[in-house]
């Protein structure tokens, strides 16, 4: 029997499953990671903290399966997108910590590229909207306010790269500095089409091209890892943005399929096929991934806050001790008391992208409690999800009528049930629920000759279907009251 290994490198945990030749789980471990807030809207990590807790994962999970290193034919990478690093080419040291995919430090930078007029040439070329969600803007603030930075990266000193890039470099002691095209595609550096680093975005942002990694398929070998790590030199057959991957792994290969992660964010995205379909409703056009150097394109809605909205119920507000107690709080009320959560921490993704919305607790009064306050957390995720569908389907010009769901939030059967009443189709959540990991899985497997494309699909399994019970007209009157919600915290911060 031999065995894939999935890094599954997250925003707030870093983990390793160890998949065997049919595609199922054997083992896995997690290791959760600090958090770093330096100033309101600033999000961080430690660079060391990402290596040691998903090094640990890695030998954990091997040691849990019981399996040798001659046992494992590949190991695939997906990873926490747009989160930006930048190290030194010899050593190895980071110059900084990593900046978060969430942070919003360079909306300065993003509005001032919209005054000067190049929002449409950024959507042409990237399919990206201009916002400090992705890559490039945090690139550019690193390169201006890190003293000495830009000397050394003009001296072809420095390496960038998202969480992909920098695991790669490390596992293979330097010898590879990689990146895959659907990471590429999040930088806002990327030609979507002619599949290359693009010259006008990078004199746009003022980004010297050497400090870029090679773009390389989503399913290839782009080196070994280091003997000391394992006991034996392992491939490293697959490199892929986690929704990219999950997306994958859901085994939406068809144009017109669609998946929804449920994790940190929440994350919709939709198969297109070879076509880059242009977004009039605040989507972006992205990779699905590119297979034997032929791109597959993707529309995507993001969620900036879905699981983490529970995560703050936890560890801030202390209103539940668990994630898990969510569903039995909600259900404990008939209905939300009218009570509506937009958990806009980091401002709105689409189709809002609103980078000064902020968090916005509406319709309370004296009878309410900690069930409608958990109830409205639940509710939001399900909400925000709603809205980028219907733009989806407006864009793609293909109505859905099944979503495939994974991540850790699935296990909420009542966000599940909500989530199909407020769409009004099916909701399928699949027997693995860990796709994003399992996408990189197949990836690597495929790279490593353990499956062909045919074999692909058969992996993914249905383990239930929601199916929408919600009256047509108690939809519309839960809709409209969560529009006017948002309204209140739409550009909370523009002052």
């Amino acid at each position: 029997m031999k065995y894939v290994i999935a890094l599954d490198q997250g925003t707030t945990s870093s983990r390793a499953i160890v998949f065997d030749e049919t595609g199922a789980q054997v083992a896995s471990h997690a290791n959760e990671f600090k958090q770093i807030y330096p100033k309101p809207g600033w999000v961080e990590h430690d660079p060391e903290d990402i290596w040691s807790s998903q090094i640990n994962a890695l030998k954990t999970a091997v040691e849990k399966a019981d399996i040798s290193a001659g046992d494992i034919a590949a190991i695939g990478i997906t990873n926490q997108r747009e989160t930006t690093l930048v190290w030194d080419r010899k050593s190895g040291k980071c110059f900084h910590n990593a900046i978060v995919w969430q942070c919003r430090r360079t909306s300065p930078i993003i509005e001032q590229l919209k005054q000067d007029g190049y929002e449409q040439e950024i959507r042409r070329v990237t399919g990206l909207v201009p916002d400090a969600y992705f890559s490039g803007s945090k690139l550019k603030w690193l390169l201006d306010n890190i003293e000495g930075l830009r000397d050394k990266a003009d001296k072809g000193e420095v390496c960038f790269g998202t969480v992909d890039s920098y695991l790669v470099w490390r596992l293979t002691g330097g010898r590879a500095h990689v990146t895959d095209a659907t990471n590429a595609s999040r930088t806002m550096l990327f030609n979507l089409k002619d599949q290359v680093w693009d010259k006008g975005m990078l004199r746009m942002l003022d980004v010297p091209e050497s400090v870029l990694p090679r773009v390389v398929d989503s399913s290839q070998t782009v080196g070994v890892t280091e003997k000391s790590i394992l006991g034996r030199e392992i491939p490293i057959c697959a490199m892929a943005g986690d929704q990219h991957a999950a997306l994958f792994g859901q085994a939406c290969f068809e144009k017109g399929m669609a998946k929804n992660t449920y994790g940190t964010g929440c994350f919709l995205l939709m198969n297109t096929g070879s076509e880059i379909v242009p977004s009039r409703f605040g989507l972006v056009s992205t990779m699905a991934w590119r297979l034997d150097g032929k791109p597959t394109y993707a529309l995507e809605g993001s969620v900036f806050v879905a699981g983490a909205a529970i995560q703050w119920l936890r560890d801030e507000l202390k209103i539940v001790t668990t994630a898990a107690e969510t569903e039995g709080l909600a259900r404990s009320i008939p209905d939300n008391g009218g009570v509506y959560l937009v958990p806009a921490f980091a401002g709105l993704g689409a189709p809002y992208w609103d980078m000064y919305a902020r968090g916005t607790l509406v319709g309370l009064t004296r009878g309410t409690g900690r069930a409608h306050i958990a109830r409205a957390a639940l509710e939001s995720i399900a909400y925000q999800s709603m809205d980028v569908l219907e733009a989806m389907t407006e864009d793609s010009g293909h109505p859905l009528s099944v979503l495939r769901a994974d991540g850790g939030a699935t296990a909420n059967n009542f966000l599940m049930q909500f989530q199909a009443d407020m769409l009004g189709i099916d909701v399928v959540r699949p027997r693995i629920t860990e796709t994003t990991a399992l996408g990189a899985a197949m990836l690597a497997g495929r790279a490593a000759g353990l499956w062909n494309d045919a074999q692909l699909g058969g992996i993914w399994r249905s383990e239930s279907v929601f199916t929408p019970s919600l009256p047509e007209e108690t939809r519309a009157k839960l809709k409209a009251k969560w529009k006017k919600a948002v309204s209140k915290a739409e550009r909370w911060t523009d002052d």
